[in-house]
């Protein structure tokens, strides 16, 4: 059996219960009067008022150069959680017939998977019948893609979120594809106004934390600490902070966790998912890995947790994702 791979980047799991933690001493080096409560990223996506009707057939440029012409979108597969919230917020959602297992949010919960880890089979993905498959360049290998392609279903390729500037246009592919274009034209409108909103309440009087991205699945022995690339440095950068990883050197967008790298690049704080946390037996667990103890970050616990299926979307609901790290990271009201 054919498998679709979608690897984890750029957003390492295109992106997927938020369980955040933090300890109460702020990044700049001055203790909270009391632990803020993080800021929640709802379980569930936001759609615009209404239903859009799509306008098709409409022809729209694939990312991997090719023309794909979409003349339904009755039944549409979303290979990525990313992909799948865009649609749902689109107001499109009842036309999803499958998710992929990074699509977390509520709405999508009753959804059949067609994934398993971050494999999608091509067969079980033709056999829901699809008008229209979103994925993202990443998904692979392209043999398998051509199966799906060969049996007559339009695929349309999106590349892969790498930060705050992929919102606009990701949305718009997705939007183009399904014949709304101005329901897209909205959203985009709507999520950058938010993404504003709460850039105007990061604290810019004090020096800039730094942060390290590690990518931890404890059930795998995968402990990866995110350099360039990784995905997390516009969200970092947006949050007033430095991506510690990316700040000392690590060109390539993950590197295995070494003491000597996490010396180097000295976080104040640390960004995990949720899961990663959980799978290494949460910041007790974090704090004896190689290295970690020896950081700022690991000698304070001061450690950034947001769920796996958001936080790398770049996606409708990241100006949530923004204010939770923003709040775990200074506090709730700090300026």
């Amino acid at each position: 059996m054919r498998r679709l791979r979608t690897r984890p980047a750029g957003a390492l799991v295109p992106l997927l219960a938020l369980a955040l933690a933090l300890t109460a001493t702020a990044c700049g080096g001055s203790p909270q009067a009391a632990a803020a409560k993080p800021a929640a990223v709802a379980d569930r996506v936001e759609p615009l008022a209404g239903t859009p009707s799509p306008k098709l057939p409409v022809t729209v440029a694939s990312a991997d150069g090719r023309q794909v012409t979409v003349r339904q979108a009755r039944r549409i597969v979303p290979l990525s959680g990313s992909l799948s919230e865009i649609v749902f917020t689109l107001g499109l959602g009842d036309r999803v017939v499958a998710r992929d297992i990074t699509a977390t949010f509520r709405q999508a919960a009753k959804l059949p998977v067609v994934t398993r880890n971050h494999d999608v089979s091509a067969e079980s993905v033709l056999s829901l019948e699809p008008d229209l498959v979103l994925a993202e360049t990443t998904t692979g290998p392209a043999e398998a893609v051509d199966q799906i392609r060969e049996a007559g279903v339009p695929v349309l390729l999106v590349r892969p979120a790498r930060g705050l500037d992929d919102v606009g246009p990701r949305i718009a592919a997705v939007a183009g594809a399904l014949g709304v274009p101005a329901a897209g034209t909205e959203l985009t409108r709507r999520t950058e106004d938010r993404i504003a909103a709460v850039r105007k309440g990061v604290p810019h009087e004090r020096t800039k934390p730094r942060v390290a991205f590690l990518y931890l699945r404890g059930s795998a022995s995968v402990y990866l600490i995110g350099g360039k690339g990784s995905g997390a440095t516009s969200l970092l950068e947006a949050a007033g902070a430095v991506d510690a990883g990316a700040g000392s050197g690590l060109a390539k967008d993950f590197t295995a966790i070494t003491a000597e790298a996490l010396v180097k690049a000295a976080p104040d704080a640390i960004l995990v998912m949720t899961k990663g946390l959980r799978s290494v037996g949460g910041i007790d667990g974090l704090v004896k890995i190689p290295g970690v103890a020896q950081t700022p970050a690991g000698m304070d616990r001061r450690v950034v947790s947001v769920e796996d299926g958001v936080l790398l979307n770049y996606g409708p609901r990241t100006d949530q994702v923004l204010e939770s790290v923003v709040t775990q990271l200074y506090g709730a009201g700090a300026k």
